[in-house]
């Protein structure tokens, strides 16, 4: 049984070609740069429709992502008006199997200010998790910088998140829980303090308490990602040094023990003495 995403997908194709827009599904396939094999066994909804093949049928046959992913708004984007619905570059292995993409700090500004063009992005470090839940929806790692959210994740650590589509801020946004906000300056992981308040903004708050809360104009988010799990470089066991005043302590009694063990044998070669 597909999901409601590719049963809408296939509904665009179907428009596409009732209305002779194409001439067959191999010719919609082949201009996707996609098997038509493939597409068959998505039209035949025996598999689901991939987050690639959406973001190409956006880019040739102008598909709505925000009718695509939710239902709303018109099936086609309207001719010299830009769907609200950011549609992400993302990258699949030879299985055709989402891949997690990678944004180390180096790559961070530009990730932000939107500098990366696709082909950079595709060219970021990608990896995969043995685990159900990264089969669905979109996802990012990000390396964290600075140590503001200390001690919940430490600087060098790698977040791995899910993407929040801009349709959902409104009511998936968790309060106190980690996200990554991609603002139009900046790639931040924070706490949430609060979901969108009247005034247009969200506020944001550090698990440092050395750092002040931050409140941002929704206007200049980009993307939000909520943050799923956190992986730590492996640390070596700290050596186990005592405290210094302990240690003090320790070795008075190790010196008052050896000063009574010499008393006990000067006392004992007394009593030795008598009884001979």
């Amino acid at each position: 049984m597909p999901n409601i995403v590719t049963e809408r997908f296939i509904k665009c194709h179907d428009y596409l070609k009732s209305n002779k827009l194409i001439k067959s599904s191999r010719q919609f396939a082949l201009e996707l740069d996609f098997l038509p094999q493939s597409l068959s066994e998505i039209l035949k909804k025996r598999r689901d429709v991939t987050i690639e093949l959406i973001r190409k049928a956006v880019d040739r046959f102008e598909f709505n992502p925000a009718f695509i992913f939710t239902g709303n708004g018109p099936m086609f984007k309207k001719q010299g008006h830009d769907s609200e619905m950011k549609v992400l570059t993302v990258v699949s292995n030879k299985y055709n199997k989402q891949q997690i993409i990678h944004v180390p700090v180096m790559a961070q500004a530009s990730y932000a200010n939107e500098t990366l063009t696709k082909d950079l992005i595709k060219q970021l470090p990608t990896f995969s998790l043995p685990d159900y839940r990264y089969d669905v929806g979109i996802h990012r790692s990000f390396d964290v910088g600075g140590d503001a959210m200390e001690p919940t994740v430490f600087e060098g650590d790698k977040v791995v998140c899910t993407f929040v589509e801009p349709e959902f801020w409104a009511n998936a946004l968790r309060f106190n829980h980690v996200y990554v906000v991609v603002t139009d300056s900046d790639v931040l992981v924070r706490r949430l303090q609060s979901k969108i308040n009247q005034d247009g903004s969200i506020r944001l708050i550090c698990d440092n308490d050395f750092y002040e809360t931050s409140t941002i104009p929704v206007g200049k988010v980009r993307e939000i990602w909520h943050v799923r799990v956190k992986i730590s470089p492996f640390l070596q066991a700290p050596s186990r040094k005592l405290d210094p005043q302990f240690e003090r302590e320790f070795e008075g009694l190790k010196q008052l023990l050896f000063q009574q063990t010499e008393m006990i044998s000067v006392l004992n070669k007394k009593i030795n003495k008598l009884s001979d």
